[in-house]
């Protein structure tokens, strides 16, 4: 358990860089699925078009969702959008720069598999393939002699070899070629527009909006540590709030028994000289509960955390629950007296 504690407190504090390594599996996994499909199209004038879409445009919404999915970011900005507004004012530029920091990285797999599907060009012989220029590419005396309908079935088999039978119209070595270059000069091109895109959004946006950007980033990095640091004071409050309990319990359950035994009065002397250390123990327990000592006191804390955030300035004397908590009103001036004593 401890080996797996450490391996869990890395990935927290790399949480960057395991969410890159994510989307770096991600997109090799992107391109590993792709090979392993089975592409079979069709071959019908009215499916080729929908299948190829289907193919293209499907698998990277799935892919992008799932890179949502796996980013833990995502209930924390769900989180920080609905919350009421409280003493805590909500930044929109924050939340924008949150959620193109996770759509950025959830990209990465879908981009990938549409380079990939078209660099194969499977899909765009398949979606495309009706189109092909007959009259430049073909016997151009013989096309006329055929209507739209039924050139528009001859050409859909194309992509598939084994029921092509329009050679003497086509060569479909010659079609397949056709088809297949424009698909792989579309995919260079994809991925050169992307890649110059994820240049411009990384490298040169900061450069005109640099105060906003420094600001957006140290408010998205300030909500993420102020919530993994509630998790562990509740995480922290809850161990010692159970360890508490059970420790009553158990003295309760050991008085009760002493109470029903006759020889209680010896049974405790033996027990006395571990009582200073047992007391110690407690005492400690007690200050991590921080004065929280019971379910409803723990319900309205979480519930005025959620409601009513404390403002983002320090050494604020004034009180920061402002929503059923006890003294939730304006302090009443406080009055001192000094005495003074005199030896004299």
């Amino acid at each position: 358990m401890d080996k797996f504690r450490m391996v869990f407190q890395f990935l927290q504090s790399n949480q960057e860089s395991f969410m890159n390594g994510i989307c770096g599996i991600m997109a090799l996994a992107s391109a590993q699925i792709y090979s392993a499909f089975d592409f079979n199209c069709p071959c019908l004038p009215g499916y080729n078009a929908a299948y190829s879409a289907g193919i293209l445009l499907a698998p990277p919404l799935v892919l992008f969702l799932l890179g949502l999915v796996l980013n833990n970011n995502v209930s924390m900005l769900a989180e920080e959008w609905k919350r009421p507004l409280g003493r805590r004012a909500k930044d929109p530029a924050v939340l924008r720069y949150m959620f193109c920091s996770m759509a950025q990285r959830a990209l990465i797999a879908p981009v990938v598999w549409v380079a990939v599907t078209l660099l194969d060009g499977k899909c765009f012989l398949c979606a495309f393939c009706t189109a092909v220029p007959v009259t430049v590419l073909g016997n151009s005396s013989l096309a006329p002699s055929l209507t739209p309908p039924e050139l528009a079935r001859l050409l859909a088999r194309v992509p598939c070899p084994e029921i092509y039978d329009g050679d003497w119209l086509l060569a479909r070595e010659v079609a397949v070629r056709y088809l297949r270059c424009i698909s792989q000069a579309l995919g260079w091109s994809f991925v050169l527009l992307t890649t110059l895109l994820a240049f411009v959004v990384r490298s040169v946006r900061p450069c005109f909006t640099q105060a906003a950007f420094l600001k957006s980033k140290y408010w998205s990095h300030y909500i993420d540590i102020e919530r993994k640091l509630f998790d562990e004071t509740c995480t922290e409050h809850a161990k010692a709030f159970a360890k508490v309990c059970i420790q009553q319990f158990f003295e309760a359950m050991n008085h009760d028994l002493e109470l029903g035994h006759t020889h209680g009065a010896l049974a405790m002397a033996p027990a006395s000289s571990d009582a200073p250390a047992a007391t110690d123990s407690a005492k400690e327990e007690r200050e991590k509960l921080r004065g929280i000592t019971d379910q409803g006191a723990m319900n309205r804390l979480l519930t005025s955390w959620h409601k009513c955030k404390p403002p983002l300035k320090l050494g604020q004397e004034e009180p920061l629950m402002g929503n059923g908590w006890p003294g939730g009103g304006p302090r009443l001036p406080r009055k001192e007296v000094a005495t003074y004593f005199s030896k004299v």
